[in-house]
Formats: C-alpha cells, sequence, structure tokens
C-alpha cells in the first residue's frame, strides 16, 4: 500500500512538472558527441584515494583461484598438494583419497576449495577430488564454473561446479589430451572453451563435452618459440577480439589465432622491456570495448579493441631469483590497438614497477592494478619489497595524466594473491602463499588467509548524492535475460537535485573473470549503446541501451550491469546473455 501511494505521488509530481515545463526543456538532446571522454561533461572529482576494509580473518583456505559467482558467493581454492588447510570437510562429505600421502592412511580430510560469501563472509567448505595447482578456469554460459588442468592427478582433468546452496565439485580427469599446468582458459563465442599452452605443452585444445575426452591437441609452434630456460611463457595472455580471433600473448611477443580455422593469422611487433607471462608475471587487461551512442552499428564495420599490457620482470629475473639476487619489476606499460593490422605498442610509465600484480576493468571504465612486488618474480619466495599501494589508470585521459597512486593496504599481497569487481562495486582481495604449504610463523611473508575489501575513489561517501541507484522491479524494471541486439532499459534513481543530461550517463557491463597467478581470464567491460534516455518522475531515469550485437563482442553468460554517471557507478545488477 505504501508502495502504490508513493507511485501515485511521484505519478502526480511529474504531471504537475510536465505542465509547466516543456519537453524540449526538459529533456536535453543526450546524444551530443564529446571528446572529453565517455561522458558530456566533466567526471565528478574526488580526493579520495580509496580505503581498505578487513572482512575476514580467516577464509580458510589461501585464494590462490578466485572467482565471482551471480549469485554472490567467491568461490577461492587453492591445491591438494600443500598439505592440511584451515578447514576441514564436513562429516557427511567425507575425506577424499591421496595417493600421494606417505603411510597405509590416504584420507586427506582437509577442504582445499571454500565457498566465501561476499556480503556476510561466511564460508562452505567444497570437496575438490584432483589436484588443483596453477590451473585455468572460466564461467560458462549458464553460470557453471569450467574449471581445467592443474597439477599431477588434476593435469588432464575438467571440474566443474554450479552456484547452489549444496553444490560441490564433479570432475572428468581424463578429459584433456595434455597436462595443462599454468595453462590459460578462454571463452569462445558459441559459449565453448580453448586451453592454451601450459609447462612445456605448445599446444591447445577446446574442452570437450562432460564425460568425454580429446585424443589430441593442436600443435602451436608460438609457443615453443616464446619459451626461455625459465619459461617466460607460462599463464599466456588470451583475449577474445571483437573480430573473433584471438589474442595470444606469450613472454614479449604476441599473434592473433583464428580458433574457426586454427590458424595464426597476425603477429604483432614485440613489446620491449622484459618478459611479461609467468614466472616474470606482468598484468594484462583488454580495455572497455565501446559500443556507439544513438545508432545501430553495421554489422560489417569492425568495432575496435584495445589490449593493456604492464608491469613483469626481466627475462632473466627468476634465474636471479633462485640465488638471492632480486631484480627490479617492470615499470612500463604497452597498449596495442589488436583490431589494427598495422599497429604498434604505445608504451606508457606506471609511477613504480610491479611484478605479480592484479589488473582488473572498474565499473566505470578505469583500470585498477593492485597486489604483487616491486623486485624478483613469482615463484616460492622468489620476491621481495611488496607493493602495498594500488594504482589507478584513466585510459581516457592525456597519457601524462592517467595513473593516480591510490590508499595501500597494510598485508603484502605476494605470490599466489588474487582481486576480483565485486556487484557493489568493492574489490575483493584474498590469498598470498609464497611457501610450499599452509606456514604461518617463521617465514618472511606467511601464508595469508585474511580477507579485505579495497574501497576505489567512486566509493566517496561525498559522491553518493550523485551515484545512480538501479531499481529492479519498479517501471518493469531491469530484465535479467537478453538477447543480442536487444534494447532494453535500465531505470534508476538519482538523489541528486537538478536534472540529468542524458550524455551523462552510461551503462556498462562486466564479465567477472576467473582470476590467478595476476591474470584474469575472460575479463571483459562493454560500454552499451544508448539509444534513449528519460525523466518518468521526480529523480527517476529510465535509459534504453542495446545489448551486445553478437557473441564476438561478448560471449553468452552472467553479466553485471552498471549505470554509471560522470564516473560514479551504481551496485551493479546480474544480467544474462542468452546463448544462440
Amino acid at each position: 500500500m505504501r508502495t502504490q501511494t508513493t507511485l501515485s505521488f511521484l505519478l502526480l509530481a511529474l504531471h504537475l512538472l510536465l505542465s509547466t515545463v516543456s519537453e524540449a526543456d526538459l529533456l536535453p538532446d543526450p546524444f551530443q558527441s564529446s571528446d572529453r571522454g565517455l561522458w558530456k561533461r566533466p567526471e565528478f572529482e574526488t580526493d579520495y584515494k580509496g580505503g581498505w576494509e578487513m572482512v575476514s580473518e580467516n577464509s580458510g583456505v589461501s585464494a590462490m583461484h578466485l572467482v565471482i559467482f551471480n549469485n554472490n558467493k567467491a568461490i577461492m581454492f587453492d591445491a591438494t598438494v600443500f598439505g592440511p588447510s584451515q578447514i576441514k570437510l564436513p562429516a557427511e562429505v567425507g575425506c577424499r583419497n591421496d595417493p600421494t600421502m606417505k603411510g597405509t592412511n590416504k584420507e586427506d580430510c582437509w577442504a582445499h576449495a571454500v565457498e566465501f560469501d561476499i556480503d556476510t563472509a561466511e564460508i562452505r567448505p567444497l570437496k575438490v577430488l584432483t589436484d588443483t595447482w596453477c590451473s585455468s578456469g572460466a564461467v560458462s554460459a549458464n553460470g557453471t564454473l569450467v574449471q581445467t588442468g592443474g597439477w599431477n592427478d588434476g593435469g588432464k582433468g575438467v571440474r566443474y561446479l554450479t552456484p547452489c546452496p549444496t553444490c560441490d565439485w564433479l570432475e572428468y580427469t581424463t578429459a584433456l589430451s595434455a597436462q595443462r599446468w599454468y595453462a590459460t582458459q578462454q571463452i569462445l563465442p558459441d559459449g565453448s572453451f580453448i586451453v592454451i599452452g601450459g609447462r612445456r605443452q605448445f599446444s591447445y585444445e577446446y574442452v570437450p563435452k562432460p564425460g568425454q575426452s580429446n585424443p589430441t591437441s593442436f600443435r602451436l609452434p608460438f609457443l615453443r618459440q616464446t619459451t626461455d630456460e625459465v619459461e617466460n611463457n607460462l599463464y599466456p595472455f588470451v583475449h577474445l577480439s571483437t573480430d573473433g580471433n584471438l589474442f595470444v600473448f606469450a613472454n614479449n611477443r604476441s599473434i592473433l589465432l583464428d580458433p574457426r580455422t586454427n590458424s595464426v593469422v597476425k603477429e604483432f611487433p614485440v613489446l620491449p622491456g622484459g618478459s611479461r607471462n609467468y614466472p616474470a608475471s606482468g598484468m594484462s587487461v583488454l580495455l572497455p570495448i565501446k559500443l556507439n551512442r544513438g545508432r545501430r552499428r553495421s554489422a560489417s564495420k569492425l568495432i575496435p579493441a584495445q589490449v593493456l599490457i604492464c608491469g613483469g620482470a626481466s627475462s632473466i629475473s627468476a634465474k636471479f631469483a633462485a640465488n638471492g639476487t632480486y631484480l627490479p619489476a617492470v615499470s612500463n606499460c604497452g597498449r596495442l590497438t589488436i583490431t589494427d593490422p598495422n599497429s604498434n605498442w604505445i608504451m606508457e610509465q606506471m609511477p613504480f614497477p610491479r611484478v605479480m600484480g592484479d589488473m582488473l576493468n572498474l565499473p566505470t571504465g578505469d583500470i585498477l592494478m593492485l597486489n604483487g612486488a616491486s623486485r624478483g618474480t613469482s615463484g616460492w619466495n622468489f620476491a621481495r619489497e611488496p607493493a602495498l599501494t594500488p594504482v589507478l589508470y584513466n585510459p581516457r585521459k592525456p597519457r601524462k595524466q592517467r595513473f593516480t597512486v591510490l590508499a595501500p593496504t597494510t598485508i603484502p599481497r605476494m605470490y599466489h594473491s588474487t582481486a576480483a569487481v565485486l556487484p557493489d562495486g568493492k574489490i575483493l582481495v584474498a590469498g598470498s602463499n609464497t611457501n610450499t604449504a599452509y606456514n604461518f610463523t617463521g617465514v618472511r611473508y606467511p601464508t595469508e588467509l585474511r580477507v579485505e575489501k579495497f574501497w576505489p575513489p567512486y566509493l566517496d561517501h561525498f559522491l553518493d548524492q550523485h551515484r545512480p541507484q538501479i531499481v529492479p522491479g519498479l517501471f518493469t524494471g531491469l530484465v535479467s535475460e537478453v538477447r543480442y541486439g536487444q534494447d532494453f532499459q535500465v531505470q534508476f534513481g538519482l538523489p541528486e537535485l537538478g536534472l540529468v543530461d542524458g550524455g551523462d550517463v552510461m551503462v556498462t557491463m562486466y564479465a567477472p573473470p576467473f582470476t590467478t597467478h595476476g591474470y584474469s581470464m575472460n575479463q571483459r567491460l562493454l560500454v552499451l549503446r544508448t539509444m534513449d534516455f528519460s525523466l518518468i518522475a521526480p529523480m527517476m531515469y529510465q535509459i534504453t541501451v542495446v545489448a551486445p550485437p553478437t557473441g564476438v563482442v561478448a560471449p553468452p553468460g552472467y553479466y553485471l550491469v552498471y549505470v554509471v554517471h560522470r564516473g560514479v557507478p551504481s551496485k551493479g545488477i546480474w544480467v544474462r546473455i542468452q546463448q544462440q
């Protein structure tokens, strides 16, 4: 009853407002072009450099791998080979058999994976059967984690974990044709998956259907060409380009691989400055994919795509670290338009060097860099000088103004750390274990089970008056599923007094990644095309946007949708792009 009364009042107020103000005065043209970035007017400014919040003292397992599900649960896991964790499997679940254990008792009753509630920090132990050490993964079109490879008995395995209150791992131990340890997994436009590389695996293969096994792999000589004495081409960076090709980066070189023909169609210039892949462990993201405002893009017109790669280490850094010498990490970045056949790397300088860091697309289109170290490389105690200070990169600003140094944490997040963007715009930060087992005393960097959340600058409370609030259910609300190319409406409130220009608002769509070893696989942010913008009640607005055109631009699955008002994002709402 109260909701109906409030709605009637809002509609009455709107009627009175419209009776005195013309439509032309009320709704300025939302599609005016601007050369100042994604918004018509400048972003709101803040001096806030972010903040840190401790949300859990004990996650049970150290988060070597991390993924966010559409039920707002985080899945954290490391490896079965590290011995006891800090949480046991429930009695009703039972212990796992571990053939690697010494003695006659082969039972391992410790959990090596947990489900972590991102709102309450409650944890539920999960029973993974085979070794997930340094594995890969991606979330399928129906929201299931499809997880590949690992060490020893897990190297050829494919595991499935579906989001539900009682779900646990389902495993097929002989699905892959090769041991995929330190490999990369990428979702394809049809929702299937490719797995590329791994230690001494100069090949790739496609994830088979559950219960089936691959008889063989596809050779990729590029991976053999990019290896060196310390194998600085592991966990290759793989990004699905908007032309359907796969950008594959290993060590300091990159190609376009066409998965439709299994052929290399392009090799890019060498990225100078050092090695970028494990163990040199730089960072890489696909920069926001911008879909045009106010008109429908021709299906034949290619949407530009850019890749950013930052940090890393010298090609010999791991060799030196093994002998107790920790070389400075790489402090530069390279930016490349992968849809331009004549593109070359544009180099930029970070405020300070970083190796083993994490790089995330934020809802605003900015890039966050955090975690890692300033010297050394990935490996067991192979790094020094924790990089405690996050850095924000704004790709829309002039080159020398793009980096902003943010507020530091007090917890070193070294080897085997992870981070993830949450629906409310905060960043979940977990993990760090440079030891060969769980070790909390007598070591330089103890195993880390504490979980933090980082508040980026856009969460400054002084910006709350400008923060959109998506209102699902009101005035038909936000749909939970969309089809490719479909128009859909997002309605939101804005506490700010005064009229909002449609050019000041954008809708972004974020694909949460699978993160491990400093690389967030399958991460993707799209800026949706705006078709209409209107005031529907006092301080209530509706924006009509167009879903991505094809699976090449946005593979099917669950995305977080945000409304961003001059650099201030709403909380995200889960939306699923239906599989064709």
